[in-house]
């Protein structure tokens, strides 16, 4: 009998019927007793190795393949970022330096409507999750923090090169991903911040500030054109910023601190506007595909984004700039399993005539090296 806290697990029921075979008679063929084949198929015995091995003799297999013990529920502390503490909650985990960090599986940073695989649930008490994730393929995994909707390629191209890494991007901000890679909370960081007529702000003086003394490369992600989504055909004949201030163009924006936001409300200063004079600057939604959303329904008449985006909707789009990406890379992650494959993938044809073909996007620069930071 099975008397440890193991989880006893028994494929031979549905292995034996594979073969066409009664219980009676594996029974005879291994010499037990049909009770013996009934109480290993419901999981009360474990069989001995000799029993074991005539199973797998007669089945074909391999004795793993018919008997195995479940892997034990393992909790570790976590560090939780934006994550309410209910047990059970699902948390996307990452190893982080020698700590755990926990983020909510949620559509408000994983758009796109479909469920993400979890890292781990929360165990009661504060602080702690039970692991689905190994702890060794936690090891192996990249966070990455950034509002490029082109991250999401990186997945398949890691996956073609190894098959032991993997990488999980979140949507975050420009600044609030670099705040949190300064932070501790993330591998990786994608920025795409413009240039400022004032303070003549780019994405190096950007990191170098953010970082905080940490030392880092930038390396080019990707070349995209951002600007207006607009509802095909442009029926409002939006053609700039200043049509957002005028003619009851119903907008949407996004929050403080997007870099989207930034280039908007320099080109309003720009132009003698505020954001009082667009009807519905207040009216925030949390990324591209939000937006793109609401102006595809006839929800809003323009909305910030990506050209890419916009075609994804079928929607028309009117260019204001073409920024680059870059990945903000801390130093002490070089050498991280998957930022590694992530920095090597950068580098390939493939990946680079993939990001080519999105619409409004360009390769030039990826996995060129931008600066130290």
């Amino acid at each position: 009998m099975n008397t440890s806290n193991e989880r006893f697990l028994c494929r031979l029921k549905e292995m034996r019927k594979a073969k066409g075979l009664s219980q009676g008679r594996i029974a005879e063929l291994a010499g037990v007793g049909r009770q013996a084949v009934y109480d290993m198929e419901s999981g009360k015995y474990v069989p001995n190795t000799a029993v074991a091995l005539r199973l797998a003799r007669i089945l074909d297999c391999r004795v793993e393949d018919l008997f195995s013990f479940e892997e034990p529920e393992i909790e570790r502390p976590v560090t939780l970022v934006d994550c309410q503490e209910a047990t059970g909650t699902r948390v996307a985990i990452a190893k982080i330096g020698e700590r755990l960090v926990g983020y909510p599986l949620d559509a408000k940073s994983l758009p796109g409507g479909s469920f993400q695989p979890a890292g781990g649930l929360l165990a009661p008490g504060r602080g702690a999750v039970r692991l689905i994730e190994t702890e060794d393929r936690l090891e192996k995994i990249a966070l990455v923090l950034g509002c490029d909707p082109a991250f999401a390629l990186l997945g398949a191209h890691i996956a073609r090169k190894v098959s032991d890494a993997g990488v999980h991007c979140r949507f975050a901000s420009s600044q609030s991903a670099v705040e949190r890679l300064a932070g501790g909370y993330a591998h990786l960081a994608g920025i795409h911040f413009h240039s400022d007529s004032d303070s003549g702000d780019t994405n190096l003086a950007f990191a170098r500030e953010g970082m905080k003394g940490r030392r880092a490369l930038l390396v080019g992600f990707s070349l995209f054109e951002e600007g207006i989504m607009v509802a095909a055909g442009n029926p409002r004949g939006i053609r700039s910023v200043e049509d957002l201030a005028g003619k009851g163009v119903r907008f949407v924006n996004r929050e403080r601190g997007a870099a989207l936001r930034t280039l908007l409300d320099d080109m309003l200063r720009r132009k003698g506007f505020t954001g009082k004079a667009i009807r519905g600057y207040d009216r925030i939604v949390g990324d591209h595909a939000r937006g793109a959303q609401m102006v595809a329904y006839n929800l809003a008449d323009g909305a910030l984004g990506l050209r890419a985006v916009a075609a994804s909707w079928g929607l028309d789009f009117v260019a204001l700039e073409t920024v680059r990406c870059d990945f903000v890379v801390p130093a002490e992650f070089m050498e991280h399993p998957a930022v590694s494959i992530i920095l090597d993938v950068l580098q390939t044809r493939a990946f680079q005539r993939e990001i080519s073909a999105l619409p409004g996007y360009e390769a030039s620069c990826t996995g060129s090296i931008i600066g130290e930071v």
